[in-house]
């Protein structure tokens, strides 16, 4: 008898770094790392664009390659031989920028102004999207786990607002691929995303790991009752859908008689306009009349934001649900496609169940709430809808969420950020980076002025490709507007902001006028994206448009009190959008500052205060929500400005 002989299949080790993947875009122009893992000791072979790079897998089963740099955008495959072969397709070569930053820059596009209308023509084949997945961790992570996706309205509405109307911009002016690397996280400050090793050189924000450091012993105390504390909130403040009751009762019917239904206004939260304090499921339903004009037609429906998640119904038939399959699902506009076969002349229904499983519950807007057809014809849905509790719970109003300790896991730790979604991506070959945060930092402006840039330093440091472009935006107008001039943190941010365009490659897009007093994320992302770009094409693409709004030159004092503020970035004249120069303050030698007056003489601002007789002073636009006035002719505003050095309310923490 012959022994039986086995042949046991070895899963293959040979494996590209989890950036490399179908769709992906790689830097144009510069020399291009190639990086994976295999056995230790495997020879790797790696092909593209006509190179071939070959190497040997270290003991510790890292390999690495370089190709030569590469101009003409492809597409091209990537191919890999190690224990066997595989490849990357459809890889194009162009412009790579990271987009990083807290909420503003995390907003989705599915968000955004005009939301539906910008989700539907937002194919963009040579734009290209790569989203780091959120990990807080305390050393840092080399390996990435998504993929690439090609631009689309579907593809783009989980994905930041502000980086793609920024890749748009840019390449509808180069036509040459984009690609956009997105790791972001909304809510932590800066520390979070700086390197370890650069906060502990630092000889004054070294304390900041020092304080964490020192609160490690009593840490995993203080975060087995933060699971406990957590875990009874949740029990009773969270409600999960056990069911759609509302549909076996025919509510979705274009037929139901809603009459003794409520009133509910659209848009708006139903916790706040209906007083309900309500956890659970309510419908909405409004009849619409349509021209016989309108009748077979494919039509779009575009809700706005709905918390948290919805059934959407047109004369009875589903035409659409989000779900905790949309990321951010409580602020991602729906935009729903319904089939010509529904929409008939006359009489029609839609009909919105709204499950809302924490906080306010409603459908909250954000963007237009209307119907349009492909060419256009619009029918507004806003104002007064019916509305009917399906089922729910009314939570304790005093509850209030713990807050996660400085531990393992909460993003807050300075360095976690970096090492949880930066560290993956050097020496990913990069143009540069899109940066917008700030508003947790804001009451620690003064420290901001130096961790800010030591944290632009930690990131080009650790990808050593020089001082690569790093474009950030200055925070925008937030909460109400004060009548007479006033300290303020968040002008004190900006100020640090504004300090940083001294390091090489840095560049600032004002967002001071497109704000919402009433919301820390504004919607108009469209505009901080193209201002963005706007410095990209002068200052790295050589473009000649201008890029900054007016920006203090130089000023004097005259012997009659008179102030002259000269201005440079003036393409197009100064411009008074106000008609009274507003937003400029003048202070004498008591430090107290009142508002001036004045008029525009060519590129200099000349201001005056029956207040302030012998001004030593002068500031713009400072203040939380400041009001503004001063544009040049490419309708660029003037950033906010101080000519003092006087201490800030935020001088404590340098």
């Amino acid at each position: 008898m012959f022994p039986l002989l086995l042949t046991i299949a070895q899963t293959p080790t040979t494996a590209l770094q989890g950036l490399f993947t179908d769709n992906m875009v790689l830097q144009r122009d510069k020399k291009l790392p190639v990086w994976g893992t295999a056995a230790a000791g495997q020879k790797v072979t790696v092909m593209l664009a006509g190179q071939t790079e070959s190497t040997v897998s270290s003991n510790h089963g890292n390999w690495v390659v370089t190709f030569k740099p590469i101009h003409n955008p492809g597409p091209y495959t990537l191919a890999v031989d190690g224990d066997h072969h595989f490849e990357i397709r459809n890889v194009a070569v162009g412009e790579i920028w990271v987009c990083s930053g807290q909420s503003n820059m995390e907003f989705p596009t599915s968000a955004a102004q005009n939301a539906a209308q910008e989700l539907e023509f937002a194919d963009f084949p040579d734009i290209r999207l790569y989203h780091v997945d959120k990990r807080t961790v305390d050393l840092p992570l080399r390996d990435a786990n998504n993929k690439w996706e090609v631009c689309s309205g579907s593809t783009v509405r989980g994905f930041t607002a502000v980086g793609y109307f920024f890749a748009r911009t840019v390449y509808q002016a180069l036509h040459v691929p984009v690609g956009l690397v997105e790791a972001d996280w909304g809510g932590p400050p800066a520390e979070s995303w700086a390197t370890r090793s650069a906060l502990v050189a630092d000889p004054k924000l070294h304390k900041l790991i020092d304080d964490y450091e020192a609160a490690r012993p009593t840490l995993e105390v203080a975060m087995q009752k933060y699971q406990r504390d957590l875990a009874d909130y949740n029990a009773k403040t969270f409600m999960a859908d056990t069911g759609n009751d509302g549909v076996k009762k025919g509510w979705a019917e274009a037929d139901f008689d809603d009459s003794t239904w409520k009133d509910a206004p659209v848009p708006g939260e139903w916790n706040e306009a209906l007083k309900l304090n309500l956890l659970g499921g309510a419908w909405y339903r409004k009849e619409v009349t349509l021209d016989a004009g309108w009748a077979g037609k494919d039509l779009t429906l575009a809700l706005g934001a709905i918390d948290d998640f919805d059934t959407t119904y047109f004369n009875g038939k589903q035409v659409g649900a989000t779900g905790t399959e949309t990321p951010n699902w409580w602020q991602a506009q729906r935009q729903y496609k319904i089939p010509g076969q529904l929409v008939k002349a006359g009489k029609n229904v839609i009909a919105v169940r709204v499950w809302n499983q924490a906080a306010q519950g409603g459908m909250m807007g954000g963007a237009p709430i209307q119907l349009s057809t492909a060419a256009g014809e619009i029918l507004p849905l806003q104002g007064t809808w019916r509305f009917s509790i399906e089922k729910g719970i009314q939570p304790d109003a005093n509850l209030k969420q713990p807050n996660m300790p400085m531990g393992p896991g909460n993003p807050w730790v300075p360095a976690s950020l970096y090492n949880g979604m930066i560290a993956c991506l050097p020496p990913f070959a990069i143009r540069g980076a899109l940066w917008y945060q700030g508003e947790s930092n804001a009451d620690r402006a003064y420290q901001y002025r130096r961790l800010f840039p030591l944290m632009i330093r930690s990131w080009r440091s650790e990808f050593n490709q020089g001082d690569f472009p790093f474009y950030f935006v200055e925070l925008a107008n937030f909460l109400p507007r004060n009548n007479e001039p006033v300290d303020s943190a968040w002008a004190e941010l900006r100020e640090a902001q504004d300090m940083t365009l001294r390091l090489p490659g840095a560049g600032m897009a004002t967002a001071i006028d497109i704000g919402d007093a009433a919301n820390i994320h504004p919607t108009n992302k469209q505009e901080v994206g193209r201002r963005l770009a706007l410095i990209a094409l002068n200052q790295l693409y050589g473009q000649s448009n201008e890029y900054s709004g007016p920006r203090l030159r130089k000023y004097s004092v005259a012997s009659n009190g008179e102030v002259r503020v000269e201005f440079e970035h003036t393409t197009g004249g100064l411009v008074d959008k106000q008609g009274h120069l507003a937003g400029f303050s003048l202070a004498g030698a008591d430090h107290k500052f009142h508002w001036a007056i004045g008029r525009i003489d060519h590129n200099t601002v000349i201001l005056s205060c029956q207040d302030v007789p012998k001004p030593v002073a002068v500031r713009y636009g400072w203040a939380n929500n400041p009001p503004l006035s001063l544009y040049n002719g490419a309708g660029l505003p003037a950033p906010p400005f101080r000519t003092d050095d006087w201490p800030g309310i935020t001088a404590a923490s340098a």
